[in-house]
């Protein structure tokens, strides 16, 4: 007789772990299955614990070097890249052995393998020995998350042609490396390098990076990343890499139809992800695809078998770990005959860098696509007593608000713990908080998050400090 579960949960990432715990939370008989031998997914392992590690480690480096600047003197400053990578590991394989406890702490069955559709109940475990378990479900959940994308002819090797997950264990720092593609995750990985001595490049097609940003953020951000002296090559087309002794060769093309090249040690191609579909065995069971290849669900995240669902990568919406493990907490609440909801327009989205830039809600391209009437609140941090305090004041923040109601619609910062900052802002358009609200809530000074409260008065033209 095969071990039967009432939800079969395939992925342990962000998505997966999370919803495998609030199933057993509620009293289901959860079973999760992951492949990569740790839970975690992507976020854990090879992309958000790890990233943020290095920015750290990259930046306390970057600023020990500039300390004599600010009156203390130290010795000379050496990098031990090697010990800076394992301590790196160290913070993953916390995180993920803390997951495996929650699971055991929860009652969640952990199979390591590569979860398959035999049929819409029937789940095969395919371990590392290839031995092979069945499993019966009465309901699964498919969140088996995404996979770097190259461009097209190009394939990874992880040591010179790197995506994301190799651009976190590089064995020595590049004299030169070239980044294809200017969103969040090249970004990232190009200050990490970047302050550890590497001359980094990043190649662009659009006309700005992080796209889909509030342009006068994006704008903003390009500034100062150029200041901290890194290269961009702005709606330039990457015609083709090509590997040789000392490293590669970057072919480019420019607007003005120019050719040129880049030779360079490491080439990190950071261009999107894609769904990681490849091994379900979806044909079997006949789960409907969208054009990109991403499972369709209803609402409810219920794909067309009505027993079984999809969330985080492998759905419509942006990759993000915090989008997944929403999801994660309202399907299970779903499964269980609640009612699990997710409010797509209050997804912060954070760039991890010195200084962080965050957003949530609208940008004012949307509004003004939307032909929507807003008002528009700034505050720089030049203006904030913390800021300038601590030798942190580039930036700004920016809240937008409805014209006729005030209710905030959307806020954007770029500045010193913006990722923290913007949650205030989240809370608020939850909550459907005008500016005046925020602004007539008193902040603690001397902080930060001065700074949002005096955009807030912004929106009204009555900002004391600017």
């Amino acid at each position: 007789m095969l071990e039967k579960f009432q939800v079969v949960v395939i992925g342990g990432g962000p998505a997966g772990y999370v919803c495998a715990i609030r199933l057993a939370q509620l009293g289901l008989k959860t079973a999760c299955i992951e492949s990569r031998g740790s839970l975690g997914g992507t976020c854990l392992n090879v992309g958000c614990i790890p990233s943020k590690n290095l920015l750290n480690l990259s930046d306390n480096y970057h600023k020990a070097k500039n300390l004599s600047k600010l009156g203390i003197e130290v010795g000379e400053v050496k990098l031990n890249l090697e010990k800076m990578m394992k301590n790196k590991d160290k913070a993953v394989t916390i995180l993920t052995k803390g997951v495996e406890f929650l699971f055991k702490k929860n009652k969640v069955s952990y199979f390591k393998g590569i979860g398959s559709f035999k049929s819409a109940n029937k789940i095969s475990i395919l371990d590392i020995k290839n031995k092979e378990t069945l499993i019966e479900a009465e309901k699964t959940v498919i969140c088996t998350g995404s996979l770097p994308v190259s461009l097209p002819g190009i394939k990874f090797d992880e040591k010179i042609i790197v995506s994301s997950t190799g651009a976190l264990t590089l064995q020595s720092v590049p004299k030169k490396m070239v980044i294809v593609g200017g969103g969040y995750i090249g970004l990232e990985m190009g200050s990490v390098w970047s302050r550890l001595g590497a001359e980094v490049h990043v190649v662009e097609f659009l006309e700005n990076i992080t796209p889909g940003m509030d342009k006068e953020i994006s704008v903003e951000f390009m500034k100062i990343l150029k200041k901290q002296g890194i290269n961009f090559h702005m709606e330039t087309k990457v015609e083709g890499i090509k590997k040789n002794s000392k490293g590669a060769t970057v072919n480019t093309v420019g607007k003005n139809g120019k050719n040129s090249s880049l030779e360079c040690e490491v080439v990190l191609i950071s261009v999107g992800r894609r769904p990681n579909t490849d091994k379900l065995n979806l044909n079997t069971i006949g789960i409907e695809l969208d054009e990109k290849k991403r499972i369709k669900t209803n609402k409810n995240f219920q794909t067309n078998i009505s027993n079984i669902y999809a969330i985080g990568d492998v759905i419509q919406g942006p990759m993000l770990a915090h989008k997944a493990e929403d999801e994660g907490i309202a399907v299970a609440e779903n499964i269980a005959g609640q009612s699990g909801h997710v409010n797509y327009d209050t997804i912060p989205g954070v760039v991890y860098t010195t200084p962080e830039v965050a957003t949530v809600g609208k940008t004012e391209e949307q509004l003004k696509k939307l032909n929507k009437e807003y008002k528009v609140g700034k505050f720089s941090f030049m203006a904030n007593s913390r800021a300038k305090a601590i030798d942190e004041a580039e930036g700004f923040v920016k809240i937008l608000a409805d014209q006729k109601t005030d209710k905030v619609l959307g806020a954007h910062i770029i500045g010193p713990h913006a990722g923290e900052l913007i949650a205030e802002i989240g809370i608020a358009m939850e909550f459907g908080a005008s500016a005046e609200d925020i602004a007539r809530t008193c902040h603690a000074h001397p902080t930060f998050s001065e700074a949002v409260k005096e955009a807030a008065l912004s929106v009204d033209k009555r900002a004391i400090h600017s």
